[in-house]
């Protein structure tokens, strides 16, 4: 894509311009550093199209492609100049806060992606113990309906399994209705209230979820 403008929007946009490359650098600049981790941010994005844009980015000097010694596979990492899009993207997401949450469909509520973003929230420190099992239950969901967030010291894992553990806290409720919560739309209390949700747990965990799972770097505090 070409634009044939010495204007530097024109050049930065043939660079970012494509499909799906903001959403990589979004994920990059996230922490994610494998090719299936970049995946499981992007859910929708097929493997040929994810290599030819980090291809396509490593050209331009956006990030380093290594080679992981002994394992399979690379890593991907930014350069100083995608992590200077940082600040351009947080200023990108809260324009989307003001102006894009009225043309949300159904369609956009992707459970892979929210359940990617709740366990990156997790604040480790702020749970009691060693190790804490939370439990969601989608009730807008057939297949798949149940995920497991496994915290153990700083270590966060999502399950699709049963890991046959004692759950500390359950989340009953739709994809809308977390997602919703994550981003600021609404509160656990009002949710709680208005019958949107069910949590169930010990006091120390419900009293006060956002000490432990915070919300979305765009919400508002309610």
């Amino acid at each position: 894509m070409e634009f044939g403008q010495f204007c530097p929007i024109a050049k930065a946009t043939e660079i970012l311009g494509e499909k799906w490359s903001i959403l990589i650098l979004r994920e990059i600049l996230m922490g994610s550093s494998r090719f299936n981790q970049l995946q499981r941010g992007l859910s929708m994005i097929s493997p040929a199209v994810l290599t030819k844009r980090l291809t396509t980015m490593a050209d331009y000097g956006l990030i380093i492609k290594n080679k992981i010694p002994g394992q399979k596979g690379y890593e991907y990492l930014p350069t100083n100049a995608a992590k200077e899009l940082l600040p351009i993207f947080i200023d990108l997401g809260n324009w989307g806060m003001r102006w894009t949450r009225e043309h949300l469909t159904d369609y956009d509520f992707d459970v892979d992606f929210l359940m990617l973003y709740l366990q990156r929230s997790i604040k480790a420190e702020n749970l009691p113990g060693r190790e804490t099992i939370i439990r969601f239950h989608f009730t807008d969901i057939q297949q798949q309906p149940n995920w497991w967030i496994l915290v153990k010291g700083n270590d966060v894992d999502i399950c699709t399994i049963d890991p046959v553990r004692d759950v500390d806290i359950y989340f009953t409720c739709t994809v809308k209705c977390i997602s919703d919560i994550w981003m600021g739309e609404t509160s656990y209390k009002k949710a709680i209230n208005n019958k949107s949700l069910t949590v169930v747990g010990s006091r120390e965990l419900t009293k006060n979820i956002p000490h432990w799972m915070s919300n979305c770097m765009f919400a508002k505090e309610l």
